[in-house]
């Protein structure tokens, strides 16, 4: 296999600011959730941000495309396919990516891509907690013309994310990729990325889910929303059918998987957050590079668990080459 890791999803730079809950009170943005605004509204956010706050910082993001740094940085071999415009921000996307040692076709197509590269303003609270604003702007666009088939059969598994779930054509281009992956033997992962995703466009998540997945990621408000059942042994038996490994983040209880083999317990690692944004992607990140590696559930949910819990101690969803190989290191 040429890649151990292919994936899908939108192409947003983060713009990340330090706010305070009575700024999105005040601008009702709702807390904690992931937002799909216009560019004039974003605009407008961005300047108020900017004046108040100040910039904390700027990153190549995208649910997926945090995971698949990850995977990248850990030392294994990942693609990302994505859109972004041939503009500044499209520029410091694919250069941003390929610095972080991930591969595109970005600069083979960002020249012919005209319009605005998507943006997130991402504002984290005191208590840690990330609330998204984005503006998709031509990731919204992601299309079946943007997912170079020759890459993705060389990889072993295909990774998508649950906010490609808004847009018809990249809907499209998800069940496309899914259909290719499972024709070449390349097994597919999926995280529903957001509770908003499940809440607001059910249909579409069960169009991408189509007959199930390899492994599904997924927290306990996304399960418990999916399902129906506040119960989560409850959600867990009837989100099953839908995956042959359920990946499930529980915050400060850690984590759970759970497959053919029974139910690996993942312990949590005592950290004091200030940020709390890419926290699951990190998770996913790891826990992929890991089952990619030929580790059990055991040693990649500790590896994904120790990697999520020094995300969340600094600001940004990315931790530089040297941490990921520190945490990597702590675990073998």
């Amino acid at each position: 296999m040429k890649y151990d890791v292919y994936g899908i999803g939108n192409a947003l730079v983060d713009k990340e600011f330090e706010v305070t809950d009575e700024f999105l009170t005040a601008h009702g943005i709702e807390k904690g959730m992931m937002t799909l605004i216009d560019e004039a509204t974003q605009q407008r956010l961005l300047a108020g941000l900017t004046e108040t706050f100040g910039l904390k910082k700027r990153a190549s993001g995208g649910s997926a495309a945090n995971s698949i740094v990850a995977v990248s940085q850990f030392g294994g071999n990942a693609f990302y396919a994505c859109k972004v415009a041939n503009d500044e921000t499209g520029e410091f996307y694919m250069h941003d990516l390929h610095a972080a040692g991930v591969k595109t076709a970005l600069d083979q197509v960002r020249c012919n891509s005209e319009g605005v590269t998507g943006k997130c303003m991402v504002m984290v609270t005191p208590d840690a907690e990330r609330t998204m604003n984005t503006f998709l702007g031509i990731t919204a666009d992601f299309s079946e013309a943007e997912l170079h088939l020759d890459e993705l059969r060389l990889a072993h598994y295909l990774y998508v994310e649950g906010y490609l779930v808004t847009s018809d054509m990249s809907r499209a281009a998800v069940l496309k990729a899914r259909q290719v992956a499972a024709e070449h033997g390349v097994k597919t992962a999926m995280t529903f990325s957001d509770p908003s995703m499940v809440k607001y466009f059910r249909s579409g998540i069960d169009e991408m889910l189509g007959d199930g997945v390899d492994i599904l990621f997924c927290n306990e408000e996304e399960i418990a929303t999916f399902t129906g059942k506040d119960d989560l042994e409850e959600a867990i038996a009837a989100i099953s059918p839908f995956t042959r490994k359920l990946v499930i983040t529980l915050g400060s209880k850690g984590a759970l998987v759970v497959d053919e083999t029974g139910r690996t317990e993942i312990a949590a690692n005592r950290v004091e957050a200030v940020d709390t944004n890419g926290a699951g992607d990190m998770f996913a990140g790891a826990f992929l590079y890991g089952v990619t590696q030929g580790m059990d559930n055991a040693q990649a949910g500790k590896l994904a668990s120790l990697a999520a819990s020094r995300i969340v101690t600094v600001f940004g969803a990315r931790l530089g080459k040297e941490m990921h190989q520190e945490v990597l290191a702590a675990v073998r």
